[in-house]
């Protein structure tokens, strides 16, 4: 169970207060919204946010791979899931080590909740402008808005009509066999197989919406006073990912959903412990405030990258905390079956072992961007292979 991916973590195999569940772009657009501004408690101002520009889309889209763009016709369902497979394997090795480990049924729908999750990051953070990331993620709402129109779906609801008969084990029925697409559904490849993904395993639309929320968020929130309002941007950041992949296995139960919420906070604790830096040049600092003033560190300090040992005692905190969280959603393994207990073990190791990495460069992260070896990589993976083969 995994955040999507974010700033490279070794540990992430698929990466945000709620936004709209339905409407479409345009709509939210003559919306006023709170700007949040850096910090997650600073006064904000209501904004409206007025529909961009060709040229500002056409800006926006130039800063990221051509493929990304939504093209005018929609592509077969074929092409879609070549598109969706090609994007998760190039991207996130450890995201293709993990479906080893899943029913070959089920890794389409994984590619496609993969591709979701690595284009709405990237247009989030790698565009540079937050005003054309905030374009281009409303866009990419209304493409999930499209998408959930498509499959019949009330996104209101988040149920299939009562006579709907979904099978997962056959993972798709006469629902979906016809998603409609083009002016009637979505035009994105990314889409168009997850219309599929979404029919066939039933997932409700909250998840996909949460994680627009947290790039949105991304935008306009720099920094998070307390660790309660860091966890609050996890639910969204993070958690979704796991819940999607509980519901593309067949698994709906809150307390499952609940084990899985903890393993994901702590994947994205872990990645924000490892990258202090590399999210100090974005911007952004994730370690708390208050945790900050109760060890005596400064955010000047954070920005110099000068190492000290209220910044070591500041991390040996911090890092506990998320293993604490790690605790908390081991009990998932054990909740599930024997493939998806795997995948869940081997990406809560290596999320605990970026833990380990940053202890034993002494929680110097400022300097050094701690790493798990290639050997070690490879030691989790035989390590879950055989777990597999002996259960």
């Amino acid at each position: 169970m995994a955040p999507p991916p974010s700033n490279g973590s070794e540990s992430h195999g698929l990466h945000s207060a709620r936004v709209s569940d339905s409407g479409s772009a345009n709509d939210q657009l003559s919306h006023p919204e709170r700007n949040e501004g850096p910090s997650a408690t600073s006064d904000t101002c209501a904004f409206t946010r007025t529909p961009p520009s060709p040229a500002l889309l056409e800006s926006a889209w130039s800063k990221l791979p051509p493929e990304y763009r939504i093209p005018d016709q929609a592509p077969s369902l074929e092409e879609a899931n070549a598109y969706c497979e090609r994007l998760a394997r190039s991207h996130y090795e450890n995201f293709s080590v993990a479906t080893w480990f899943l029913p070959e049924r089920l890794r389409p729908h994984f590619h496609s909740v993969y591709a979701y999750c690595r284009i709405s990051d990237d247009l989030g953070d790698e565009v540079g402008d937050a005003q054309q990331s905030l374009a281009l993620l409303d866009l990419w709402e209304s493409e999930l808005n499209a998408t959930y129109a498509s499959v019949g779906r009330d996104p209101d609801i988040h149920e299939f009509p009562p006579d709907t008969n979904v099978d997962i084990e056959k993972g798709t029925d006469w629902f979906c066999s016809d998603v409609p697409t083009g002016p009637a559904g979505p035009r994105h490849p990314v889409f168009v197989a997850l219309s599929r993904t979404i029919c066939a395993c039933d997932i409700p639309k909250q998840p996909f919406v949460d994680l627009l929320r947290a790039f949105r968020q991304d935008q306009t929130v720099k920094r998070y006073d307390t660790f309660d309002q860091l966890r609050e941007y996890c639910r969204y950041s993070a958690d979704p990912v796991g819940r999607l992949v509980l519901y593309i296995c067949g698994y709906r139960e809150d307390y499952r959903q609940e084990l899985s919420d903890n393993t994901c906070t702590a994947l994205q604790l872990a990645n924000f412990w490892q990258d202090v830096s590399v999210d100090y040049g974005k911007g952004r600092i994730y370690l708390p405030r208050e945790s900050m003033s109760r060890f005596g560190v400064t955010e000047d300090q954070i920005g110099a990258r000068r190492f000290t040992s209220e910044f070591r005692e500041l991390m040996r905190f911090e890092v506990n905390r998320a293993r604490e969280w790690f605790e908390r959603g081991l009990p998932l393994a054990k909740e599930v079956d024997r493939e998806l207990a795997v995948d869940i073990e081997l990406f809560s190791r290596g999320g605990l072992e970026i833990l380990n990495a940053i202890e034993h460069q002494d929680f110097d992260v400022l300097r050094s961007r701690p790493a798990i070896s290639k050997l070690r990589k490879l030691s989790l993976v035989a390590r879950a292979a055989l777990r597999r083969l002996v259960a």
